[in-house]
């Protein structure tokens, strides 16, 4: 029997047009909570980085992984763009994930 695992790339930004973090995982909500809640060391604590603003689902953990690794590459510009083609407002996502 098998089970399919659900994966995230997400973005997460400080404000509108702010400082973004690129990451991946299996848990979106739980993720996003550490963010939130400073719980992890780090960049997004350091700039307080906690709007979630952009996400994508996959059930392949390597192409997840491969998505998350283009798109940090990627010039801020594109990332935005990515951003507002379905969240112009830079809504925080969070209450949509729970």
């Amino acid at each position: 029997m098998s089970t399919e695992r659900t994966y995230f790339v997400y973005l997460l930004a400080s404000q509108k047009n702010g400082t973004l973090y690129c990451g991946v995982t299996s848990d979106l909500p739980r993720r996003t909570f550490d963010h939130r809640e400073g719980n992890l060391p780090g960049f997004t604590s350091k700039y307080g980085v906690k709007r979630l603003v952009w996400y994508e689902v996959y059930t392949d953990i390597h192409e997840a992984i491969r998505r998350e690794k283009r798109i940090k590459k990627w010039p801020r510009d594109w990332k935005i763009n990515l951003i507002e083609a379905n969240n112009p407002d830079w809504n925080d996502l969070w209450k949509s994930i729970l």
